[in-house]
């Protein structure tokens, strides 16, 4: 049977994958290798859990370190299990360095890649992301580009794979997932929260989170707002406001819940119900367009620039006032397109990859 090989390691790749593990396994012997990335509990196996994701067949157990050192250690035990299962396709996902490893080390061995959500780009190369998404799908065959302008950026690259305007996967999971999580989500009571009485805040980036000066400037904005705010900290957040001694003024604000990380389900049901979104994530973005809820982000230029385009997310950076007037002000009404498909992305993808593998084995 035809083996396919997925490589994750945080939570945008496990949201990914699980849109796309059932048809993988209905057509191939698919076999998932966690490289470790994000070995905090809630940022890992929860999603696995709540997602219905099978456990790996291999936990890299890499964790964090710096860029260099962890790409190198995730390379390295990478390719001792490709060699190990020697899979006919390896699948990676988004933009993170675990995407990376998985694609630089199946193309070292010559075994094809398949690049989900390929061609995003925010053309600011100092962030990681960036480096990961070039670099990734320069060495992809098979490149799935979630909407027409990525199809666009892959085009004007020359990239030597087969390009595919596939939609976005993450449109499927989130139809599947949103009737679970109203069913089934207790966030909101277990947080005494009323719908559209809060702002949701997520701040991860490393261009935010490394810099004192950004960070602090972040804090005093979400200070200053006087709705409530749910922040859910991730762990490199929690770490930063401490390390930059910021994180007893937060604690002190009578306005900012800081709360810990959040499944996938208990997440999306706090986004759904937010009045805005601010955050500086690309996945976050993008789900706020996805639910119909104004997002304000916290950095200079975004790869999901068809959020922008059509009027339902605005870029602030970090500038206090900017922030803090978009939470009051920002409220778009025009309709919003399906800019990203209707959510059948993962059949899609799996129907060409069973297709180009079947044509490449007769020949």
């Amino acid at each position: 049977m035809t083996v396919a090989l997925s490589v994750v390691g945080a939570r945008p790749n496990f949201i990914k994958l699980a849109a796309l593990h059932k048809p993988l396994a209905r057509s191939f012997k698919h076999i998932i290798i966690h490289t470790g990335q994000h070995y905090d509990f809630v940022m890992s196996k929860i999603f696995f859990e709540h997602l219905e994701i099978p456990k790996p067949a291999y936990n890299l157990g890499v964790g964090s370190g710096p860029q260099g050192y962890q790409l190198g250690e995730m390379i390295k035990r990478v390719e001792g299990f490709l060699i190990k299962e020697t899979p006919d396709l390896v699948v990676v996902y988004g933009d993170t360095n675990s995407t990376l490893a998985g694609a630089l080390g199946s193309a070292k061995l010559h075994i094809p890649v398949a690049h989900i959500e390929a061609g995003l780009r925010s053309y600011d190369m100092k962030m990681p992301e960036e480096v990961n998404r070039v670099l990734t799908d320069q060495v992809s065959q098979y490149l799935f580009a979630p909407t027409q302008t990525a199809v666009r950026n892959l085009n004007r690259e020359h990239v030597q794979g087969k390009i595919y305007l596939s939609g976005d996967v993450m449109v499927d999971i989130l139809k599947d997932s949103l009737k679970i999580a109203r069913e089934g989500s207790k966030v909101l009571d277990n947080l005494e929260l009323e719908p559209k009485q809060y702002v949701l805040a997520t701040i991860h980036r490393a261009e935010n989170t490394d810099t004192r000066q950004r960070l602090r400037s972040i804090v005093q904005a979400l200070t200053k707002i006087k709705e409530v705010i749910v922040f859910p900290a991730h762990p490199r957040t929690r770490k930063a406001l401490q390390k930059f001694n910021l994180y007893n003024r937060i604690r002190a604000s009578r306005n900012v819940k800081l709360i810990e990380p959040l499944g996938y389900l208990d997440f999306i049901n706090l986004e759904r119900n937010a009045s805005r979104i601010v955050t500086d994530s690309g996945g976050v973005q993008k789900e706020a367009y996805l639910l119909g809820i104004p997002c304000i982000t916290l950095r200079d230029r975004t790869e999901w620039i068809e959020t922008i385009r059509e009027g339902w997310n605005i870029l602030v950076d970090v500038n206090v006032d900017a922030i803090v007037g978009a939470v009051q002000k920002f409220n778009p009404e025009k309709p919003r397109k399906p800019i990203f498909g209707e959510g059948k992305a993962s059949e899609k993808i799996v129907d060409t990859l069973r297709n180009n593998l079947v044509d490449e084995s007769l020949h």
